[in-house]
């Protein structure tokens, strides 16, 4: 079958090619054409990939309105792309700015359409439910708590675990010692590591980078790395985090985590892959003005870290805005590490949610189903 997947950030193009191997194994004619990134080229072939992520990736209401002649160029040629494809499904990964977009548009052109990684409008925009019972033939979730919240919205998602396991067993299976990693980036194996994880995008790097630079000053007894992306530049980093005492990675979140004694990351996804990885946290996020007022008005849910959302109580400690101080993140950071008094509360805390995201697997699963539902439905 032929398969069009669109895929925004480097999370979904992770996502979107587990998904595109499990969907090679359960349909072995199975062709591609594809927003994403490297990874999904990997699987579906770099001549398959419309549109790289780089070039689409937009975050923040100013950001948003700054580029909004690109962002309308890029779904009108997103649509005639898949128009010419002619697949027999449209896939969608998250993305939902765009993806919703594209999902009406589909719907209105006869294609159908599967959403893998539901947006989370359990958190904001809960207009979008209207969208997805409208445009979306299928909805595939990968928390558990969203099976019952879509249920009672009209909408019977299918779930079968979370990717990010998959991701994470596929990454970490393999890793090098500690000391090939430390000795291959310039760090130093005996004195304690904090990994800081500023975000993906340039607005996150120079809305959190800057007080993640202060809080390097403040503690000199620990090094700090940052977990860069090859997609910026490191001028960008260097410019906002000045002359702190930081070194630096690319492409090698995974490994850093795992040899990290703590961890400071921004809101997201990464917020549940380090506590799934083991490594305890603090959560930190800096918004835009703009963008903050707009969350405010918005947003409806008590925490914006994955993991205190899906265990329903503060397990890490956010800290947004004003209070992402040094004296905060510090405190915080000497609490949670090894030999600190809240280290094995979290760890015990990170064990309870693995055991409710469950298992390696969910990707080939959710493949297998989408494959099993298109046959039948043929």
């Amino acid at each position: 079958m032929r398969y069009y997947i669109i895929s925004g950030e480097a999370s979904g193009d992770l996502h979107g090619a587990n998904l595109m191997k499990g969907l090679c194994k359960a349909d072995p004619e199975a062709v591609f054409r594809f927003w994403g990134g490297d990874r999904m080229a990997e699987v579906g072939g770099a001549e398959n990939l419309a549109r790289h992520y780089k070039s689409a990736s937009f975050f923040g209401a100013v950001e948003v309105v700054r580029n909004l002649r690109t962002i309308l160029s890029q779904l009108n040629q997103c649509q005639q792309d898949v128009l010419s494809y002619n697949p027999d499904v449209l896939i969608l990964v998250d993305y939902p700015g765009h993806n919703l977009k594209m999902a009406k548009f589909a719907k209105e052109h006869g294609i159908k359409v599967y959403y893998y990684i539901s947006p989370k409008v359990w958190a904001w925009k809960k207009s979008r439910i209207k969208q997805l019972r409208k445009y979306v033939d299928k909805l595939f979730i990968i928390f558990p708590f969203e099976i019952e919240y879509f249920r009672e919205r009209g909408i019977e998602a299918i779930y079968e675990g979370n990717p990010l396991m998959d991701a994470i067993a596929e990454r970490t299976a393999n890793l090098p010692s500690k000391e090939e990693f430390c000795e291959a980036n310039n760090i130093d194996p005996n004195k304690p590591l904090v990994a800081l994880l500023a975000g993906s995008r340039s607005s996150e790097i120079k809305n959190n980078l800057p007080q993640m630079a202060a809080l390097a000053r403040s503690m000199s007894d620990v090094q700090f790395v940052v977990a860069g992306v090859s997609w910026l530049d490191r001028e960008l980093y260097d410019k906002v985090a000045g002359d702190a005492p930081m070194k630096y990675v690319t492409d090698k979140t995974y490994e850093l985590l795992s040899y990290a004694d703590a961890a400071v990351v921004t809101s997201g996804t990464a917020t549940l892959e380090t506590a799934l990885i083991g490594t305890p946290e603090v959560v930190c996020y800096s918004f835009d003005p703009l963008t903050m007022w707009l969350a405010k008005k918005l947003v409806k849910i008590e925490f914006i870290s994955l993991v205190n959302i899906i265990m329903g109580r503060e397990v890490v400690k956010e800290l947004l805005q004003k209070d992402m101080s040094v004296e905060n993140a510090s405190a915080e950071l000497r609490r949670v590490m090894r030999g600190g008094d809240g280290h094995e509360k979290m760890m015990a805390d990170y064990a309870e949610l693995a055991a409710v995201v469950g298992g390696a697997g969910a990707s080939e699963r959710f493949a297998c189903r989408m494959v099993e539902l298109l046959k039948s439905e043929r």
